[in-house]
Parts: C-alpha cells; structure tokens; sequence
C-alpha cells in the first residue's frame, strides 16, 4: 500500500478501512476511519491505536496464518455508544480492516428485547394478582361473602388493565405499519374534536372535570384519519384529567391556522392545557417513549399503560404533524399538536 493510487481508492471507500503494513504500523486510512479512530492513528502500532483486546487477537491470528476473521469494535461518537463488525483479511504482507457499522441493527434488538421485558413485566404483574385471588377464592375465601366481592372487585380492575394493555400494543402494531403513508382522508379538525369531547364525556364526568373548548380555527380542513385524531385527542384529555385535581378544568383549543416553521408551511394547533402535577424538565424529552411513566405508582394507579404518548407520537407523525411538550411542576402541562392544514383552503 505505498501507491497513489492505492490511497486516492481507500479514500474512495464510504465505510472504514485501516491498512496495516508489515511493519506493524498503520500503513493508510480513509477519511470514514479516521472519523472513527482519530487523525493520527498512520504511522503508529496498531495496538496502540486499537487496543480493544478481542480485536488485537484476531489481528495477531490473521497476520499469523492468513485466514480472514471478524471481530468487534466498540466505539463512542457524537455522544453515543457504536458498534461495529471488523472483517480482517491479508492482501499480500498488509492486513486491510474494513469497519460495518452495526449500531442500527444493535439498537433494534436491544429494542425489541426491552420491549417484550416491558411487556412481560407490564403483563405479569395483573396476573399474579389475578392468580393470587382465584387461589384465594377456591380455598379460605370460598364461603366468604365480603371477601369475594372485594377480591372480584380487584380482579376486575387487573383484567380491564391487560385489555387496555393489549388495545394499546394492537394499536401501536397497526399505527407502525402504516405510519409511512398519509392519510387520503379530509376532515375538519373542529367537528373531530366536538366528537372526541363527546365521547370523554363519561370518563370526565367520573372525574368532575371540566373541558374548556375554544375553536379558532376557522373551520380549517387536514388531510387525516377521523379515528385517529379523536385518539390523539381522547389520549391527550385522558392524561389531562389523571394527572389533574379531581374537579380541575382542562382547556382544549384550536388556533387560527398560521404559517409554522416546523412545517414549512400552514397550520393549525391542537392545544391541551392542564393545571395538574406537572412534569420534571428532565422526563420531558422521554415521555412519548413506550412504557416511559414519570411516575409508575400514580400511572398503574389510575390505570395506565404506559403507551397513551407513544400512540399520540406515531399518529402526529403520520399525519406529517409536530408534537410539542411544554410542562412546569406543580402548575401544569401544556401538549401542543401541530397539523398540517389543506392546500386549497
């Protein structure tokens, strides 16, 4: 690797590589590797400049007998943890390391293995209370009256739980499959959001609250699923009143559409104003994460699952919207939704 040519083609490469001669020492790298390992790694030992025990072995293994290896590379950029595959081959008396970045992939399976922990965790506790009090029923509860109602009572509650559980993973699968297409629908945002409120009426009575609508908006049209922005809407009341005094008043407005820098075009905003617990600034950024509760306690108490925020975050997405949350403790949260209004209007 001591050519013009040889170095102008690694440089080429969109995907790390590191030549090492010889000698030892770092021969050539491309722009992508030393993004990765440093500007100065050429002219050093390779141990040096590696030193990742697992990665240095097979390095020694290749240059000992030729057979090409792979070997892992943990490496830390613009803040956050990477991974790569380091495929390791002998090309004459020079070793070439090519670098694949794995870090999607690594984050999709952590992903998906704390899902299903978030799952099994979120399931199992409901039904062990379940099983605990079909035990008890069956044997020093049988022909306890009060008991039995108590304990029907709970279990009740724990098995409306899993269901809600279960409509909220089944809706999150479906919003998932096709968030990347628009919706063809057109509605008025306004008569969405009169239905919506109709259909809270019983969940905000049980709760003494009060809904304040304002409607500004003008009758502005938005190419959207109707059910889907009611859901937006019902999640956004429904956390609103659970996280509220009992008898508090929540706020729901429609503003005039406008031009909106986040979406490079007009709007109209969806605001929904609460003067509940508020949140810590620190939770905020976290809170449309699956199964994130900024209270866990208080959460399971008022029977939640975990992914109200998580269905509102994929929805807006898909309706090309902005989600935006503004909270301080101790005086309230104010969730705004963004949606793209209607060229012919």
């Amino acid at each position: 690797m001591n050519g013009v040519l040889d170095a102008e083609l690694i440089e080429t490469l969109p995907f790390p590589v590191l030549v090492i001669g010889d000698d030892q020492m770092i021969a050539a790298t491309n722009a992508t590797s030393r993004q990765l390992l440093g500007d100065h790694v050429v002219g050093r030992h390779f141990s040096t400049a590696l030193r990742q025990p697992a990665l240095l072995d097979r390095i020694e293994a290749v240059m000992a007998n030729g057979a090409p290896l792979e070997a892992s590379y943990l490496g830390r950029e613009a803040g956050r943890d990477t991974t790569y595959t380091v495929h390791i081959a002998s090309a004459g008396q020079a070793v070439v390391l090519t670098f694949q970045d794995r870090t999607a992939a690594e984050d999709i399976y952590q992903f998906r293995t704390d899902f299903v922990a978030n799952v099994s965790h979120e399931l199992r506790t409901p039904l062990t209370a379940l099983l605990g009090f079909i035990e008890t029923l069956r044997g020093p509860a049988r022909d306890d009256a009060a008991a039995r109602d108590r304990f029907l009572e709970v279990m009740a509650r724990e098995a409306g739980r899993m269901a809600r559980l279960v409509d909220d993973l089944l809706s999150l699968s479906r919003l998932e499959a096709k968030e990347r297409v628009r919706p063809s629908g057109s509605v008025v945002l306004a008569n969405v959001a009169q239905s919506a409120l109709a259909e809270l009426q019983p969940v905000t009575d049980a709760a003494g609250a009060t809904i304040r609508f304002e409607d500004q908006s003008g009758g502005a049209n938005i190419a959207a699923e109707a059910g889907e922005l009611r859901q937006v809407i019902a999640n956004l009341i429904e956390n609103a009143v659970k996280y509220s005094e009992p008898g508090s008043e929540i706020a729901l407005s429609l503003n005039a559409p406008a031009h909106e820098a986040r979406l490079r075009g007009v709007g109209v905003r969806l605001v929904v104003r609460d003067a509940g617990f508020g949140i810590a600034p620190h939770h905020i950024a976290r809170l449309t994460e699956r199964f994130y509760r900024v209270d866990n306690h208080r959460s399971r108490e008022v029977g939640g699952t975990g992914l109200g925020l998580a269905i509102v975050k994929h929805i807006v997405n898909r309706h090309r919207g902005r989600l935006l949350i503004e909270s301080i403790e101790g005086e309230g949260t104010t969730v705004t939704v963004i949606l793209p209004v209607l060229d012919d209007q």
